[in-house]
C-alpha cells in the first residue's frame, strides 16, 4: 500500500519510524502533485494553526480536502485531529479543518505544555493490552456525531487537570474511513494503533480502486447512448 504523511511541520519522522516497523515504506507530502496514486495519508501531531498556514501556502488544502471527501483514508494524531474534527473552538479565525470527521473539538483542551501527561488507556479495538498513550498540549473532544465510533474515553480519574470532568472523555475516535486520536501514538513503541489505521486503508484502496460493477458500467453506457 502507499501510505503519505503530510509532510509541512510536526511529528513526522516519528510516524515514518511507525509506518516502517510495520512494513510500510511512508512517502512524505509536502506539494499537491505528493498526494498522486495514495491508498491513505498521516496527519501527524505538531502545532494545528502553523500546519494550517502551511497547508495553504503550499497549495495542498483544496487537493487534500477534495482526496480526504473522495473516502481516502487517514489518520490524524493530535494536530491532525484537530485539522479533520468538523468544529474547533480556540483556533485562529482563519484556521482551515476538513470536517471529516464530526466531532467538535478545543484546541489545547486538556491545559496547555505544563498539563501534558501520560496513562494507561483501555482500547477493545486494539486487544487486551492498555494503550499508553502521551497527551502534549492535546485537543479535547467536546462532542460526537451520532455516526462516530469512540474506541477509547479517558475515565474521570485519569486526569485532574483545569480540564477534569466527571464524565468519559473520547481521545480516539473513528468515522468510516478516518480515524482520529488525542494523544501521539507515535511517540511510544506501541504499533497497534498504525495497524489498525493499515488494516482500514486495506480496505479503503480496494473500495477506492475497485472496477466499477456490471450494473454501474450498463448504466453509465446507457447514460452515453441516451
Amino acid at each position: 500500500m502507499d501510505l503519505g504523511i503530510l509532510a509541512v511541520q510536526g511529528d513526522v519522522a516519528e510516524h515514518g519510524a511507525a509506518l516502517s516497523d510495520i512494513g510500510v515504506t511512508p512517502h512524505l507530502v509536502r506539494r499537491p502533485e505528493d498526494l498522486t496514486g495514495l491508498d491513505g495519508i498521516v496527519l501527524p501531531g505538531g502545532e494545528s494553526t502553523t500546519m494550517s498556514m502551511l497547508l495553504e501556502s503550499s497549495g495542498l488544502v483544496d487537493p487534500l480536502a477534495k482526496e480526504i471527501g473522495a473516502g481516502l483514508p487517514v489518520l490524524g494524531t493530535c494536530a491532525g485531529m484537530i485539522l479533520l474534527a468538523s468544529t474547533v473552538s480556540d483556533g485562529r479565525p482563519d484556521q482551515r479543518c476538513f470536517g471529516a470527521i464530526d466531532i467538535a473539538v478545543r484546541r489545547n483542551g486538556f491545559g496547555r505544555q505544563l498539563e501534558s501527561f501520560e496513562c494507561d488507556l483501555a482500547v477493545p479495538a486494539l486487544g487486551d493490552e492498555p494503550v499508553h498513550a502521551v497527551f502534549i498540549r492535546a485537543p479535547l473532544v467536546e462532542s460526537v456525531g451520532a455516526g462516530v465510533e469512540v474506541l477509547a474515553s479517558l475515565a474521570p480519574d485519569m486526569h485532574d487537570g483545569p480540564t477534569a470532568s466527571a464524565s468519559p472523555r473520547p481521545v480516539l475516535c473513528r468515522q468510516g474511513p478516518v480515524l482520529v486520536s488525542a494523544f501521539h501514538p507515535e511517540l511510544t513503541q506501541d504499533r497497534r494503533l498504525h495497524q489498525l489505521f493499515a488494516s482500514m486503508v486495506e480496505g479503503g484502496a480496494a473500495r477506492r480502486h475497485r472496477p466499477p460493477s456490471r450494473e454501474a458500467r450498463d448504466q453509465s453506457h446507457g447514460a452515453r447512448g441516451r
